[in-house]
């Protein structure tokens, strides 16, 4: 299985080059891909988090007991609208964290399919938040670089605590230890 690359890695913060659509290892890195998304609990994973950097994504945010992922070749955010909302997200390349990051409401994306087909997708509440996150990792963008100042400097904190105590990606948060007196 693909291994999750993990914060601070500096490929995460690379800009993906785009897919060639005729590229038949596409459907396999795409594969390998939502293999390592269920594995780790994930709803989302873009490309450099398994440290390929190409512009592909697969999301799923069905219910839990049903699986429909959906692969968006070099996806791009067309529009954004709605109100900014700040909500909790975890990333698999940030373990053990969950950070406030304000993100429009609604999201409209290009993209092509594993067959070289161009479509369109719009969506809001998970999806939407969802399709934003995964393309700024496609931007070198992570949770830490997307939340406000004050909140990337306690997630940063955090973050260290978490990788100290051992988070495995999937996890938003790390049982805490007794404290010995």
């Amino acid at each position: 299985m693909l291994k999750i690359i993990t914060s601070p890695d500096p490929l995460l913060n690379q800009v993906c080059e785009p897919c060639d659509l005729s590229d038949k290892g596409l459907k396999k890195l795409a594969k390998q891909m939502e293999k390592a998304m269920y594995a780790n609990d994930g709803v989302g994973i873009a490309a450099p988090q398994v440290g390929v950097l190409k512009r592909l994504i697969v999301i799923d945010v069905s219910p839990e007991d049903v699986r429909d992922p959906l692969v968006l070749v070099n996806p791009e955010i067309l529009e954004l609208d709605g109100e900014l909302v700040t909500e909790d997200e975890g990333c698999l390349s940030c373990p053990g964290v969950s950070v406030p990051i304000e993100r429009r409401e609604w999201a409209k994306v290009k993209f092509f399919d594993l067959k070289g087909e161009e479509w369109e997708i719009e969506g809001d509440g998970i999806l939407g938040r969802c399709l934003q996150h995964e393309i700024d990792h496609l931007n070198g963008i992570t949770l830490f670089e997307s939340a406000k100042p004050r909140d990337r400097i306690k997630a940063l904190k955090e973050y260290e605590e978490a990788r100290r105590a051992g988070a495995k990606p999937g996890e938003t948060s790390v049982p805490s230890t007794p404290k010995v007196r």
